[in-house]
């Protein structure tokens, strides 16, 4: 199969486009025929040498993917060969075939091309155990996502959307603000210029949000502790901006705040299928009736993998990012 090489790591240009053995499924594994794979900021970092994969997931870049099951592993009744998949992947995502657990498929939504099935997975699972299970993010709170226009922050729009949140966004120009507002954010903050803490405060009278999102990380920890409200909840997914620096903890008393954060991979097995259950019942529904669609802002074909990640680097993208791998 070819598949993109990424050495012993570095900038964009160490990606290389090459051939090797396909990967063959374990038992609960499939073998996925990879028509788009999804690119997600995780995907640089372990391009970069910094984000290694677990001992047994596989080495290549690729966390997501869409395409057809090639090959079922012992115990598989679930999936069968010729069905079209979208699947959360430890790893290899960015090659002709991969493997993935068969509990981390879904059904690729009625009426949806491989581009944008591959880019649900990685978004919706890490936004959904997030906001639901670690923010508990319910229907009449108020939620503040920072990276509003990102592929993690439009999912977050959407699910704040189907859960009857009211959700507010920070972005950094003014296409990204509209673009925001029109997926369903009730406002959107430019952070180059306004300080989103004080506009929280304005825009809420005062009272802040229950629940924020942060990809930032530590330059916005004490003004996102400022923007919560008494028993509000701080969920981190990244640290963009670096994870160290001096902080006042004294508002997490008083207000009685809750920070936490996770990532995805490390998260075991079982896990990754409760929240692939809960998917299933609770939005892939809507994505069925058309709902909920992600935004694709740019497709690349598999050996310009270089330039889809200069490309996110940039972050002039809007949504999603993907690579055209296989045939339609």
């Amino acid at each position: 199969m070819k598949y993109i090489d990424h050495g012993t790591g570095g900038d964009a240009a160490c990606m290389q486009l090459v051939e090797g053995p396909a990967p063959t499924p374990g038992p609960g594994q499939i073998l996925i025929e990879v028509v788009y794979a999804g690119i997600n900021r995780p995907d640089l970092l372990q391009r970069a040498g910094r984000y290694p994969p677990p001992p047994d997931a596989s080495p290549l870049l690729g966390l997501e993917v869409a395409g057809r099951v090639a090959a079922v592993g012992a115990g598989v009744t679930e999936w069968k060969v010729g069905a079209g998949v979208t699947a959360l992947t430890p790893g290899g995502g960015y090659a002709e075939y991969c493997v993935a657990a068969a509990s981390h498929a879904l059904p690729i939504p009625t009426g949806m091309d491989f581009a944008a099935a591959a880019a649900l997975p990685e978004t919706w699972f890490t936004v959904w155990a997030n906001l639901v299970d670690l923010g508990g993010l319910k229907r009449g709170e108020r939620l503040l996502v920072h990276g509003g226009s990102s592929g993690i922050g439009l999912v977050a729009i959407q699910l704040a959307k189907t859960l009857g949140v009211e959700c507010i966004v920070t972005v950094g120009n003014a296409e990204k603000a509209a673009f925001c507002l029109e997926a369903g954010a009730a406002h959107a903050i430019n952070y180059r210029n306004t300080d989103f803490a004080e506009e929280i405060k304005t825009f809420t009278d005062g009272a802040g949000v229950d629940v924020i999102l942060d990809m930032v990380g530590a330059p916005y920890f004490q003004r996102n502790l400022a923007a919560l409200r008494r028993d509000g909840r701080l969920v981190i997914v990244a640290f963009l901006e670096g994870s160290m620096g001096e902080l006042d903890l004294l508002p997490i008393m008083i207000k009685r705040l809750t920070v936490t954060g996770s990532t995805m991979r490390p998260r075991t097995l079982a896990e990754k299928t409760a929240i692939r259950d809960a998917l299933a019942a609770n939005i892939w529904p809507a994505l069925e009736r058309g709902e909920l669609l992600p935004h694709v802002f740019a497709r690349f074909p598999l050996a310009q993998a270089a330039q889809a990640h200069r490309l996110m680097e940039s972050s002039k993208h809007i949504g999603k990012i993907v690579l055209e791998v296989g045939q339609v």
